[in-house]
């Protein structure tokens, strides 16, 4: 069946393109072209279509999280509450835990991928294997080095889910247990690290080529020790998720960032089971989460994640950063694409693509998601 999308602006992955039309065949983009060449329009619709989000870095949602406990129907669960938030894809994140809990979820995640769950693009593990001294929220008794049993869970995991993302700290591995990873075909990301540059730059030798949560549980850029950050900031090839809540980062630190890489930065929720929900409280290995005024705190005031939706982001780098609307909605498509290699199948409008989709209006709130023919309103 045909349909034919008409009055929106169309952000193709680069650019925005006006007065066309967006048409859908049988579920793929099959043209677009200028309006009025294509017969009538089936869809009349205000504001902005744009490929639908990657988000890279999600530990719950719906009010699961992303545990122990965690089975095929969790993450199948998680994977369409975030799809009703505007998500093609994700990566479902486990928080470090026990040996015994991360076989868990590599297991379920394996599950998830053979049974073709929607939106599951494969896991991102953030931890154990940090350096204490930058645990933010993570259980300081469960952070340790990494051991050989690990590095072969790991390699396994890599070599048998579709992407396999594993967060670590240079002080917790070698760089040759990164080179073996990284050529098992797990994408390393460093992050709740202390090192310093040139440990960093090291790390992203031996074969890391992102980083988790760009300035946050993370080694600072000073003018003579630069940091973890300094060396992401600095070199041009390794990605970085950033949460754009305006709490996490300072909008002025974002804006430094964006001016001193061009690309390579992309967008992150970092959310919890609070996604989708109207929940004020959750536990996070046994101990209490708070949701309150935008944050989410551990006891202590810590921040325990972040209480934030992708399409919430774009707006805070358009309206507080300052950050073009092109480049601000690129760095929640097309940039998590690249950095994960998925970026012939996501995060661009085009002849024989997926009709992934978003319908944001002009202030970049999700208003809905191309699915089954038809706009579908998101969760409120």
């Amino acid at each position: 069946m045909q349909h034919i999308l008409s009055g929106a602006r169309i952000f193709d992955g680069a650019e925005f393109i006006d007065d066309h039309v967006l048409v859908i065949e049988d579920g793929f983009i099959s043209a677009i072209l200028p309006r009025g060449q294509a017969g009538e329009p089936t869809h009349s619709c205000d504001g902005i279509i744009a490929p639908a989000f990657l988000d890279l870095q999600v530990n719950g949602g719906g009010g699961k999280m992303v545990d122990c406990s965690t089975d095929l129907a969790a993450l199948r669960h998680i994977c369409e509450t975030h799809r009703n938030l505007g998500c093609a894809g994700i990566l479902p994140t486990l928080i470090t835990d026990t040996a015994d809990a991360t076989a868990k979820v590599i297991e379920a995640g394996i599950a998830a991928a053979e049974s073709g769950v929607p939106g599951f693009l494969g896991l991102h593990l953030e931890g154990p294997h940090l350096d204490p001294r930058r645990k933010g929220a993570h259980d300081p008794a469960l952070v340790r080095p990494m051991e050989e049993a690990d590095l072969a869970r790991l390699c396994d995991a890599a070599r048998t889910l579709p992407i396999l993302m594993v967060t670590l700290a240079p002080e917790a591995v070698t760089p040759q247990q990164i080179a073996t990873l990284s050529g098992a075909g797990a994408i390393i990301s460093l992050g709740h690290s202390d090192c310093d540059y040139d440990a960093a730059c090291a790390a992203f030798d031996a074969g890391a080529s992102c980083a988790t949560h760009l300035f946050n549980a993370m080694s600072q850029m000073g003018h003579r020790s630069p940091g973890l950050t300094g060396a992401v900031l600095s070199r041009t090839e390794p990605n970085a998720g950033l949460i754009a809540d305006g709490i996490h980062v300072h909008p002025a630190a974002m804006k430094a960032a964006l001016a001193a890489r061009t690309d390579g930065i992309f967008l992150v929720t970092d959310c919890m089971a609070f996604a989708g929900t109207t929940l004020s409280e959750m536990t996070l290995n046994g101990r209490p989460v708070r949701r309150e005024k935008g944050r989410l705190t551990l006891a202590d005031g810590t921040l325990a994640g972040a209480d934030l939706r992708m399409d919430r982001a774009i707006a805070t780098l358009v309206g507080d950063v300052g950050i073009a609307p092109e480049r601000a909605l690129a760095m929640a498509t097309v940039e998590p694409a690249r950095a994960i290699g998925l970026d012939h199948r996501f995060g661009r409008l085009a002849p024989k693509r997926s009709a992934d989709l978003v319908l944001l209006d002009d202030s970049f709130t999700l208003r809905g998601i191309w699915a089954d023919g038809e706009w579908q309103r998101p969760l409120d």
